[in-house]
């Protein structure tokens, strides 16, 4: 339902959501009702990542005027990370509380060929390796990345 991703995406832009469950009852204050899991498929496909604003953590949409790249989008993102450990197929990151999110997502979004996966918590990913590569083979590749070495 096209109307009614466009109605969350104007419910972001002029009230700071912090929850789904709260976007559940702006969205039925608008004579929308959906569970928080439509809503958080939603948020999903509009790309809505969260971010700090106003000391709290809300939803945002990106600009529309401009669009980033995947890589570019993990380059930001790996600035979030603190540590990395490979260990076998799988590499470790940790960031501080409540970045594990958007760095999983831009994960996700990059399609690395190196990357099978993420698991995200809420400062830590483990982010799995495609046969044949290794937790260290992802963890040079993010090396890259951050360098510049890589894409973008």
């Amino acid at each position: 339902m096209p109307d009614r991703r466009q109605l969350i995406a104007s419910l972001l832009d002029r009230h700071p959501v912090t929850s789904q469950p709260q976007l559940v009852e702006l969205l039925a204050g608008h004579g929308v009702a959906v569970t928080q899991a439509t809503v958080s498929r939603d948020l999903e496909r509009l790309g809505a990542v969260r971010v700090r604003k106003g000391g709290h953590l809300v939803y945002a949409l990106p600009a529309e005027d401009e669009p980033v790249e995947p890589l570019e989008r993990l380059r930001e993102a790996l600035v979030l990370v603190r540590s990395m450990e490979a260990s076998a197929n799988l590499l470790v990151l940790k960031t501080a509380p409540a970045n594990a999110m958007p760095v999983a997502r831009a994960f996700d979004v990059a399609e690395l060929p190196e990357v099978a996966g993420t698991v995200a918590g809420d400062d830590v990913i483990l982010v799995v390796a495609r046969e044949p590569h290794t937790g260290a083979d992802v963890a040079a590749a993010c090396a890259g990345i951050q360098s510049g070495a890589v894409g973008a």
